[in-house]
């Protein structure tokens, strides 16, 4: 059934996301589209890898050939206009080369990229090429950049044996690539709390009082933010992340604002997370909307 009315309906914020599909539902294009709807986005999905996984290992991955990869964003792009781009899972070296040189055509839409290097149980997701694809043809392109403190020390290690250097000489390092933020969460560090920390542009008021910090001449901590640790491992918080900030930034918010909001949504997301198989838990992207039909059901 179709209105003339529909044709003034308002337009949502419209978000194109790069990401392998995830048949369980929990990790993936699927985790990104889910709580981009959550956030009132409109999403669009181009595929770059199909996988073989559950929620509690990833068994195989299959990269999309890169020219269909670019086939189904030029199609969309060509159509709609998109107010952020989110890149999760990229598959191959073609894929990175291929994405790279799409995004590089809308330099004026935000970029947010969760270099996704591994699964959440460990299983390996990105190859020593990928990375080095990543670091030299999307980072210098990307708004804000999403690694957990592992996938950081990886993006700046050129060797596997070399020590592990602390995370804010990573980010250091990241922002010196390009990335104009770049948030570390720190789900994988021995620390009571979950402690994520956004690097970016200081505000000149800021610069003056660090000025003698080891990264503050023009970037430095923007902001810190601690958040209780939830018992139990989650398929999907770094796409959930990602993808929430992308929303909100393509809703307008700054991106400290958005960082902020998006951490907040993401933990709710986790906390009514649920188990539906026999690995990790899956975090629950519409956990406002059954707090409300709760809400509804007790009044």
């Amino acid at each position: 059934m179709s209105s003339s009315s529909n044709l003034a309906a308002p337009i949502p914020p419209i978000v194109l996301v790069f990401a392998g599909s995830d048949p369980s539902g929990g990790a993936g294009i699927q985790a990104d589209l889910l709580t981009l709807a959550s956030l009132g986005c409109h999403g669009l999905s181009v595929i770059t890898a199909l996988t073989v996984q559950d929620t509690e290992r990833v068994s195989a991955v299959d990269p999309i050939d890169a020219a269909w990869v670019e086939d189904q964003a030029r199609q969309v792009l060509e159509d709609m206009r998109v107010d952020a781009f989110k890149i999760g899972l990229i598959g191959s070296v073609e894929n990175v080369s291929t994405i790279a040189e799409i995004i590089s055509d809308y330099p004026d839409i935000p970029l947010i990229l969760d270099p996704v290097l591994a699964a959440g149980n460990g299983d390996e997701m990105a190859t020593r090429d990928i990375i080095e694809a990543i670091r030299e043809l999307l980072i210098p392109q990307t708004t804000v950049l999403t690694p957990n403190s592992l996938e950081a020390r990886r993006l700046v290690a050129r060797d596997i044996d070399e020590e592990l250097p602390p995370l804010e000489s990573c980010a250091e390092t990241l922002l010196m690539l390009g990335a104009e933020y770049v948030l570390i969460t720190g789900t994988h560090e021995n620390s009571h709390q979950v402690v994520n920390n956004l690097y970016g542009p200081l505000p000149d008021r800021q610069i003056a009082d660090d000025a003698d910090s080891a990264i503050a001449h023009a970037v430095g901590l923007v902001r810190s933010d601690a958040w209780t640790r939830l018992s139990g491992s989650y398929h999907g918080s770094g796409c959930t992340l990602a993808s929430a900030i992308a929303a909100l930034v393509a809703n307008g918010e700054s991106v400290p604002e958005a960082v902020r909001a998006a951490q907040e949504y993401t933990w709710n997301a986790l906390k009514a997370g649920f188990r539906p198989g026999m690995g990790q838990f899956i975090p629950d992207r519409f956990f406002w909307a059954r707090q409300i039909a709760e809400d509804e059901g007790d009044a």
